[in-house]
């Protein structure tokens, strides 16, 4: 059974598709752009680093109240608009993700991301105990 996963510490969907899904054990976020979920608003104008930290606070506040944690994260899908921004995403990103099995990651460069951002980002993660 697909059931909706949502969170009033992330991002509200912006057109027709879930924050997340739960399917048995696992959870998968749609893709997160760095939103202030209080306001609404795209951090548009700011770094590429403060963009994934904000991203990644939205998915940590969504698998946390959810029964999971970026520590159960098993995959993750890294989307940036130019190639050059990778050393600085990549540094934020490591600052979430400190545990000894980091996840498997795929990373797509050269991508036109909505409302002129620098960065999405989606997960899949475990639910439970691992």
């Amino acid at each position: 059974m697909i059931r909706r996963i949502e969170s009033e510490n992330a991002p509200k969907p912006a057109g027709c598709y879930s924050q997340a899904t739960r399917v048995g054990n696992f959870i998968f976020t749609a893709g997160q752009l760095p939103v202030d979920p209080t306001t609404g608003k795209a951090l548009k104008g700011a770094s590429p680093a403060e963009q994934t930290r904000r991203i990644l606070k939205n998915i940590a506040a969504l698998l946390e109240e959810n029964g999971s944690s970026l520590e159960k994260v098993a995959k993750a899908t890294v989307l940036i608009r130019d190639v050059t921004l990778w050393d600085e995403v990549n540094k934020a990103y490591s600052e979430f993700f400190t545990g000894p099995v980091p996840p498997a990651r795929t990373v797509a460069s050269g991508i036109d991301i909505h409302n002129g951002l620098d960065v999405e980002i989606d997960v899949i993660a475990e639910v439970g105990d691992s």
